[in-house]
């Protein structure tokens, strides 16, 4: 079954016609969802589902036309129907039904609200930026409806985000004061506080959108554990050095131009405790490569300098400053974090995943993938040395059958390990050979002592091979996975990923190599 959405379609090998047709109705996915959200379908049918008369009588809508539209929401998951009851699944019956507490209405409704933005995207392209702007007569009461919208759509995304987060700082012993910079209504600080009972929070924002967090978070339990600092971010912080011990930068970065990101960042640091932590959360071009690309035209016809930057940009500017930083944590969704600190201790309490470090150092190196198997994910049937042995012509090459691993000393030699990172390149061949040589290394100076990789198919690292000979560079030269008697494309796909043989010259190539850990 193929994915619903085009860009989870995006396989090199596969891309055709479909792939394009699916980009291009993109929008009536996003239209059938707009259209549940305002219509309040998916409220109306909590808590145990309705049948089409009466939700047609209770929205006033056609019935016919209607039963075709819960039959596309049905196809898109969003609902479910048992005999004549529909029903919201689990997704809609946990974020869009108004009242709840993950309620993801407001945003999506958000999302709506920009496109005529994106439809001026040609024109923007041609003047080299942003064409639309807020109507120069909107009046205060406008002003004041679209800031709490906005904050609204925001502040329910931020939610899910906190959830994510917590994980990764919830060995922190945070007692004391957190800056929220560019806050909106409080939302990232608020989850962190209801985790750290003994912190307090400042939120910095403009003075219309600290109004709306006040009102908001003064209704809640944790109304006295926050102070207000209006202020336009861009403009001199007046506050005190070395006064904060965590400070957050949620969604600013992409916000902003380098040169006043770079400003940013030196308040950060001039605020920051010499113990504390800055915590930036962002769309970032190494993750999620299609949400952030397109987030970044987002910014593109939505503000005057926003951008979505390389992940390896902010790292660079925050070591800049003498800080101490993470690699790329990636979250389970669109955005991820970077951690810095003015000392090296600071990181270190962090609760951190040691695998997923590694992975984003490795990543970083070029490789299309880094996914993490198991050693049961690698299958080692008895035929792969036949095939070593009749058709290729690499027979007899050194590190190649029958100087190589059995299958029997291969099972053995996996029984010391438990897991591994499959690797995923592009050619050429050498070049590719190198980067696993990269990642080994990577692998090595973050403690896995026992990292081993094998590639897919036979070393290319030197510009002649002798078979009588034997090989001549031992230290960079590594065994083939088919070699070691390792079936490629049933590991590969055990991984999730597709592949498939070539047919044709021209075909999208994937390469492939494994790193054992540990």
């Amino acid at each position: 079954m193929r994915n619903l959405l085009p860009f989870q379609n995006n396989d090199p090998q596969e891309n055709g016609p479909q792939y394009l047709e699916d980009l291009a109705t993109g929008y009536w996915y996003s239209e059938a969802l707009f259209t549940a959200v305002e219509l309040g379908i998916f409220t109306l049918l909590e808590p145990e589902g309705k049948e089409l008369e009466e939700i047609a009588k209770t929205l006033s809508l056609e019935r016919d036309g209607l039963q075709r539209f819960l039959q596309a929401l049905c196809a898109l998951g969003l609902l479910d129907r048992y005999g004549e009851v529909y029903f919201n699944t689990r997704v809609s019956q946990e974020f869009l039904v108004k009242g709840r507490e993950n309620y993801q209405g407001e945003s999506i409704l958000w999302r709506k609200n920009i496109i005529s933005n994106w439809r001026s995207l040609r024109r923007c392209l041609k003047k080299g930026g942003r064409v639309r702007y807020s109507k120069q007569d909107e009046g205060q009461e406008q002003i004041f409806r679209r800031i709490r919208r906005y904050g609204r759509a925001m502040g329910s995304v931020a939610k899910s985000k906190v959830k994510e987060i917590l994980p990764m700082i919830s060995c922190l012993s945070l007692t004391g004061d957190i800056l929220d910079v560019g806050s909106g209504p409080g939302t990232i600080s608020a989850g962190l506080l209801e985790h750290f009972p003994d912190a307090r929070a400042t939120l910095m924002d403009i003075p219309e959108v600290l109004d709306y967090a006040r009102e908001l978070l003064e209704r809640t339990e944790l109304g006295g554990r926050f102070d207000y600092h209006p202020a336009n971010i861009l403009e001199p912080w007046e506050l005190k050095k070395d006064q904060f011990d965590l400070i957050i930068l949620s969604n600013i970065v992409h916000a902003y131009s380098e040169v006043e990101i770079v400003d940013v960042l030196d308040r950060a640091v001039a605020c920051l405790k010499p113990g504390g932590l800055i915590l930036i959360h962002d769309f970032f071009l190494e993750h999620c490569l299609e949400k952030a690309a397109l987030f970044d035209m987002n910014m593109f016809v939505n503000t005057f300098n926003g951008k979505v930057y390389e992940a390896e940009w902010v790292r660079e500017q925050l070591e800049l400053r003498n800080l101490y930083v993470t690699e790329l944590l990636p979250l389970g969704s669109d955005t991820a974090l970077i951690f810095a600190a003015k000392a090296a201790e600071s990181l270190q309490n962090l609760c951190l995943d040691r695998k997923s470090q590694l992975i984003a150092k490795i990543k970083r190196h070029g490789f299309r993938s880094v996914h993490s198997i198991t050693v049961e994910d690698i299958h080692i049937p008895g035929w792969v040395d036949l095939r070593c042995q009749y058709g290729c012509d690499n027979y007899g090459k050194p590190n190649c059958p029958p100087d190589s691993l059995s299958a029997q000393k291969t099972r053995e030699m996996l029984a010391d390990y438990t897991h591994g990172l499959l690797l995923e390149g592009t050619p050429p061949t050498v070049d590719f050979q190198r980067l696993v040589l990269k990642a080994e290394k990577e692998a090595f100076a973050a403690g896995y002592y026992k990292a081993l990789a094998l590639w897919a198919g036979p070393c290319t690292l030197c510009e002649t091979c002798s078979r009588e000979d034997g090989c001549r560079n031992s230290k960079d030269s590594r065994l083939s996975m088919e070699g070691a008697g390792m079936d490629v494309f049933a590991t590969v796909k055990r991984a999730g990923i597709s592949l498939r043989t070539l047919v044709d010259k021209g075909d999208y190539i994937k390469y492939f190599a494994i790193l054992l850990l540990e």
